[in-house]
């Protein structure tokens, strides 16, 4: 199971130092992993600084979408054939129909 507990920057410091920290009630929390909430980054990347996410929010999504490469295109293996499917109504009334009165 794992848990998200929002902390003071000050006991990040320490949960991330020590591996663990004291909770309000008294009961000794273990930290595997702290990270700022907002950009997602580790805590040591970011202490001091203002968080990433306020700023911009490019790295969240993969960096720049103008600059990224493209995915690329798999070729088929030489001697096979595409074959086209037909094609499936996902809207209106034959979509429902077709989703329903289907055999399994």
């Amino acid at each position: 199971m794992a848990a998200e507990v929002e902390v003071t920057p000050r006991i990040a410091g320490i949960a991330d130092f020590r591996g663990s920290f004291k909770a309000s009630a008294g009961q000794r929390v273990e930290a595997l992993e702290v990270y700022c909430r907002g950009c997602r980054r580790p805590y040591d990347e970011v202490k001091g600084a203002d968080c990433a996410e306020k700023i911009d929010n490019r790295h969240l999504i993969g960096g720049d979408q103008s600059t990224r490469a493209k995915r690329k295109v798999v070729a088929p293996p030489p001697g096979a054939k595409i074959i086209p499917g037909g094609t499936i109504q996902r809207r209106g009334l034959n979509a429902y129909v077709a989703g329903v009165s289907r055999q399994r």
